[in-house]
């Protein structure tokens, strides 16, 4: 691959990685109540990133195209999983309009565990093995017919770190003591919306994912 072909698929990866999305908003959300939470938010999704990387670059696209049924099944499921969050971020937020958190602490300290922002991360990314063929479209045009052993871990490595870093940039930022005194009151609002679109976004994924069984 030239430097032109790298520098396009940065670019390209970049630009998804920043796209608004379930994965954006998770981060936003987490991160006006919490640093720690927030990081350990982006780790999943950057573990569910380099899984969806991985496969595309060993073909597993190729797979979803041929058995329409897979992505179907994988579908509902992650779309099921969306549509249950996104009850959690609406009931949760309807909830805290009532009885909003005293301080940045007590925000902090609603959202559990690390290692719960962690699994939210993950499963909320791996909800939608669409990206697979996102990937898919963004690489093949820019890698040969059979990649090297090297060059495919050269491009998972690009496209997960570059993710990572934009990201974890995002959420450092919002996370500073001064946006979050500014965002918590907006908070709960903010998981209302985030609630309506994840379970929207669920739907989606459900409906498409009946569609691709039954064809």
């Amino acid at each position: 691959m030239s430097l032109a072909q790298w520098a396009a698929l940065f670019v390209l990866n970049i630009a998804g990685a920043a796209s608004p999305g379930p994965d954006i908003l998770l981060i936003t959300r987490t991160a006006i109540r919490s640093r720690r939470h927030a990081v350990a938010t982006v780790l999943g999704i950057q573990v569910g990133v380099l899984f969806w990387c991985t496969l595309t670059v060993l073909g597993f696209a190729a797979l979803l195209n041929a058995f329409p049924a897979v992505l179907g099944f994988l579908q509902l499921i992650g779309g099921a999983w969306l549509v249950w969050m996104g009850y959690g971020m609406l009931s949760g937020g309807l909830s805290e309009r009532k009885n909003p958190p005293a301080d940045l602490e007590e925000a902090a300290a609603r959202l559990g565990r690390l290692r719960h922002a962690f699994a939210h991360g993950l499963t909320t990314n791996l909800s939608n093995p669409k990206i697979v063929l996102f990937l898919s479209a963004l690489i093949a045009p820019l890698l040969p017919a059979s990649p090297s052993v090297g060059l495919a871990i050269g491009v998972v490595a690009m496209l997960s770190v570059s993710s990572v870093v934009l990201q974890l940039g995002m959420a450092l930022l919002v996370s500073t003591p001064t946006m979050r005194r500014k965002l918590l009151r907006a908070g709960p609002m903010i998981d209302v919306v985030s609630g309506i679109f994840f379970i929207v976004a669920g739907l989606v994924l459900v409906f498409n994912g009946v569609e691709d069984l039954q064809a």
